[in-house]
């Protein structure tokens, strides 16, 4: 996977439209299914009345009737989110979501780096030139998406490491890019 230069306002602007346009839709679909479910299926006449008491602590008709019907809302929360889940599937290959996919990617291949980070440092402290392949393309796309996603906070130890790991790539005189990572490196830690 190569880095590519993403624009933060175009990023930022698209991740929010996405996220309020999935929350939306999530809340109208699963209204939607629920109360379909129910005009469909939910027989009114089969729930035992209560008598109409408006104590404490006891049902009245139309409580009894709203117990009944959470399986259907819940199926139809399920709906929503299957069919919000199928539509960004569909949609992750459009203009649109091309940075916000591309982030996605990159945090993925980042977890994936992250679960073996113990061996592939330990292997770069033994000058394995895949494990420094390795560690610059996780360092480098580490700075890129703290930068997009404005977490700052650790950015000191982050720029830390990399001037150690540069350090270490030019005392052993070789030239390494992040273009030289593949995901088949992590094969071998």
């Amino acid at each position: 996977m190569k880095l590519k230069d993403i624009e933060k306002p175009v990023y930022r602007k698209h991740l929010n439209i996405i996220i309020v346009s999935f929350i939306a839709s999530l809340l109208i679909l699963a209204l939607a299914y629920g109360q379909a479910l129910i005009m469909l299926f939910a027989d009114v006449g089969n729930i035992t009345p209560e008598p109409e008491v408006k104590a404490a602590g006891e049902l009245t008709k139309d409580a009894a009737a709203s117990e009944s019907n959470f399986r259907y809302n819940f199926i139809g929360v399920l709906f929503a989110l299957l069919t919000c889940v199928f539509a960004l599937h569909r949609l992750r290959a459009s203009a649109f979501f091309s940075e916000v996919y591309y982030v996605w990617q990159i945090k993925q291949q980042q977890n994936a780096i992250y679960r073996k980070l113990k061996k592939i440092k330990a292997a770069a402290a033994n000058d394995n030139v895949n494990a420094l392949i390795i560690l610059n393309f996780y360092y480098a796309s580490l700075k890129q998406i703290y930068l997009l996603d404005d977490n700052t906070l650790t950015m000191s130890k982050l720029d830390k490491d990399i001037s150690e790991l540069n350090t270490r790539i030019e005392n052993k005189n070789l030239t390494l890019s992040t273009d030289q990572f593949n995901k088949s490196l992590l094969a071998d830690y």
